[in-house]
Parts: structure tokens; C-alpha cells; sequence
């Protein structure tokens, strides 16, 4: 019974560290991407600047070296499907808060 609530709590913790930082990342590569393309004359030259997308490349490429580093999953197999959930979390979060801050910036102009 204790080996079970241990497994489960280091489980929990496992997916909140790997969701926060997917978080984290994404609206810190959001920030870096709006500091870049903050000087652009139009909305669609910020939007089409390919540093940006290269931001978010390099912030879901570190995570993955971070949770090998740190071997934060252990023993288990890191698949699929984690990279997948990695990648999706932190482009969602990239893409809604530089969408975010995009918009902000073009309605304070």
C-alpha cells in the first residue's frame, strides 16, 4: 500500500514539474519572441519573422535535453507520446501569449 502512494505521488509530481515547465518555457519564448520582433512596422512582419519560431524550437529542444539530464521520468520510457505533450504545451502556450501580446501591442500603436 505505501509502495503505491509513493508511485503515485512521484507520478504527480512528475507530469506537474513537466507541465510547468512546458508552461513556463512557452510563455518565456513568447516574451523573448515579442522583445525580437517588438520593432516591426506591421503586425505581419512580427508574425512571419522566423527568429520567433525558431525561439520556440529551441525552448521545447531544451526541455527535452533538461528531463534527460535531470532524468526526471527515471526508469520509464520516454515516448511518443511525452515529446508530443511536451511539444503541444509549449507552442500552445508560445502561440496564445505572443498572440496575446502581438494584439496588445498593435492596439496600443
Amino acid at each position: 500500500m505505501s509502495t503505491e502512494s509513493i508511485s503515485d505521488r512521484r507520478e504527480h509530481i512528475r507530469s506537474i514539474s513537466v507541465t510547468s515547465l512546458s508552461a513556463l518555457l512557452g510563455v518565456a519564448a513568447a516574451l523573448a519572441s515579442m522583445s525580437i520582433t517588438g520593432d516591426a512596422a506591421t503586425l505581419d512582419a512580427a508574425a512571419t519573422d522566423l527568429r520567433a519560431l525558431m525561439l520556440v524550437a529551441g525552448a521545447i529542444l531544451a526541455q527535452f535535453i533538461l528531463f534527460d539530464f535531470t532524468s526526471i521520468y527515471g526508469e520509464d520510457e520516454f515516448g511518443a507520446k511525452h515529446y508530443l505533450f511536451i511539444v503541444f504545451m509549449t507552442f500552445s502556450f508560445w502561440f496564445v501569449t505572443w498572440g496575446i501580446l502581438l494584439t496588445t501591442a498593435e492596439a496600443a500603436a
